[in-house]
């Protein structure tokens, strides 16, 4: 094969349409040319998984891929050539081929057979962003979009028909969308199966068309969608509404709504995963005396009591001050990181002060300063 679409996804061969699926929006979430404005390579990435998944979320497709190398079938000129060579050519007797109905299997595809027009088609996603401040992604919130998605259209239920009853069953092909017919080879008569010329593959004949949808079935609306973004959802994070993306066609199921969520930073405060952390500056004077100091929470306004003889560095644990957890009754913690600032400069009675203190203290009160003097004295 010229392009192992598997691999592209990073699945394999056995993955089912979920994992396919999954695998799809984690890669095009990670190299979407909107996350990586300035690297073409990401670019080029993201053209092959939508290829790779173009064609592996496609039963048809995806079925001559797996038994051809191409999503479109076999191409009869290379069998024409494999006929006429020495090697490598048709042996219908023996284990290159079972028989005739081998070769029809094959040709099916090749000459319009395959999937007919009237099975279902699952429905496209739609893929929309939204931006949240920093409180509304902790607490969460709901939300109305707007947008236009392609709906089964309700005057006639899908049919295409007027007042979705004025149709007839196809008499050509019984409703099935698909006629059998001869065709002649250079194997002879071939009996293969296409779609139905009279009725289209739709299995209807329609009186009159309904004036709702012009006989499609189907038409593009303008829907407003109910979004409940749920406590604790971070930047990033993708939503997913089951069925609220395109309508399927000729009864498949509806595509679903992604909705790709960016958070806005804080001033102050810095998510870490379900935890939020703090940098708190503080006087030198209130590190060494001790004091109250007033800090944001998602609660509002805390008073903060910072002990005697706090250091630079020090960390503050608030317990439950935190993001709530996804789906679960549990919060996170608040780690506030003290940084005892000191002064930069000082008038002449601020200098007076300090020589007065530091006669005061003496080096004992420094414990690792006097550890690293003792240390460096024995040397």
């Amino acid at each position: 094969m010229a392009k192992n679409y598997y691999e592209t996804l990073g699945v394999e061969k056995s993955a089912n349409a979920d994992e396919i699926k999954s695998a799809f929006r984690r890669l095009a979430k990670k190299y979407h040319p909107d996350v990586n404005k300035d690297n073409a390579d990401a670019s080029a990435k993201f053209k092959e998984i939508n290829e790779a998944y173009e064609v592996l979320s496609d039963s048809t497709k995806k079925a001559n891929y797996d038994q051809y190398g191409s999503a479109d079938g076999p191409n009869p000129n290379d069998f024409f050539k494999n006929a006429g060579s020495g090697g490598g050519g048709f042996n219908f007797g023996g284990s290159g081929f079972g028989g005739f109905e081998d070769i029809f299997n094959i040709f099916g595809s090749a000459f319009g057979g395959g999937q007919a027009k009237n099975s279902a088609v699952q429905g496209g996603d739609i893929v929309m962003k939204m931006t949240l401040n920093f409180a509304e992604a902790a607490f969460g919130v709901s939300r109305t979009v707007t947008l236009m998605r392609t709906e089964v259209c309700r005057d006639c239920s899908g049919t295409g028909a007027k007042d979705g009853k004025d149709y007839s069953t196809c008499s050509e092909c019984g409703g099935s969308g698909q006629v059998r017919y001869a065709q002649d080879t250079i194997f002879g008569r071939v009996v293969n199966t296409g779609t139905c010329k009279t009725c289209g593959g739709t299995g209807k004949i329609i009186k009159e068309k309904c004036s709702g949808c012009g006989g499609k079935g189907h038409r593009r609306v303008q829907a407003n969608v109910s979004v409940n973004i749920p406590a604790g959802i971070d930047d990033n994070q993708v939503l997913t509404l089951r069925g609220e993306g395109e309508a399927g066609l000729r009864g498949g199921g509806n595509g679903d709504l992604l909705i790709e969520i960016s958070v806005k930073p804080h001033l102050l405060l810095k998510r870490d995963g379900f935890d939020i952390k703090l940098d708190l500056p503080i006087p030198f004077t209130t590190a060494m005396l001790g004091g109250k100091i007033k800090i944001p929470s998602l609660d509002g306004k805390l008073e903060l009591t910072i002990p005697e003889g706090t250091q630079t560095g020090t960390i503050l644990r608030l317990r439950g001050k935190g993001i709530k957890h996804l789906n679960k009754n549990a919060h996170g913690d608040m780690f506030v990181n003290v940084i005892v600032e000191l002064p930069k400069t000082l008038d002449k009675g601020g200098k007076e002060t300090f020589k007065a203190l530091e006669q005061t203290l003496g080096t004992n009160a420094y414990e690792k300063a006097k550890k690293y003097n003792d240390t460096m004295n024995s040397l």
